[in-house]
């Protein structure tokens, strides 16, 4: 089914039907986006997946970052289509081995993630992968984190933006492809 899916609408269309809104989680005033729908939707998921991996092709990824937790289930998939590796960001004190960490603020508070120091080869070409963009702050962190382990950033992709926060302002230096735009 994902490959009759060539029209971008009918994308945009599968994946807000894949997507539930949670009011005030993980606080109050926040809209949590639930891609949990999606995600048990075989038809959904690999449409997602392929679009991703069409949009970059094989020859221009070695590895895919996928940010915590989301980005996991997303980023995984897509590095197989990609023939690719897979990269966890994760938050602080979460990887065993050494690791690189970058703090950022997002639109509830402040955090950090980190990547193990020895996860991308100097030169390797990653995509980063997460569900949402939103103030554009986790993003922002990964790209540094890739950059500071001698990797290149060729893009990042999301399943949603959501434009009103303008976390693509963030990212300006980075080729942002989100495959649906709230």
């Amino acid at each position: 089914m994902a490959e009759q899916l060539t029209d971008r609408a009918d994308l945009s269309d599968l994946i807000a039907a894949g997507i539930r809104d949670i009011p005030d989680f993980p606080k109050p005033g926040i809209t949590f986006k639930d891609i949990t729908p999606l995600l048990g939707t075989p038809e959904a998921l690999r449409a997602v997946v392929s679009a991703v991996a069409a949009y970059y092709g094989t020859d221009a990824v070695d590895a895919v970052v996928g940010l915590e937790a989301r980005g996991f289930i997303l980023g995984a998939p897509i590095a197989l289509e990609l023939d690719a590796g897979f990269v966890p960001v994760r938050k602080a004190g979460k990887l065993p081995a050494r690791t690189l960490r970058e703090s950022y603020d997002l639109e509830y508070g402040t955090a950090t993630v980190e990547l193990h120091a020895d996860a991308i080869t100097p030169g390797s070409r990653v995509l980063i992968v997460d569900d949402v963009l939103a103030t554009g702050g986790t993003a922002r962190a990964a790209v540094e984190l890739v950059r500071r382990a001698g990797g290149t950033v060729v893009g990042l992709s999301v399943l949603m933006e959501l434009a009103f926060l303008q976390g693509r302002d963030q990212l300006t230096d980075v080729d942002v492809h989100a495959l649906t735009v709230v």
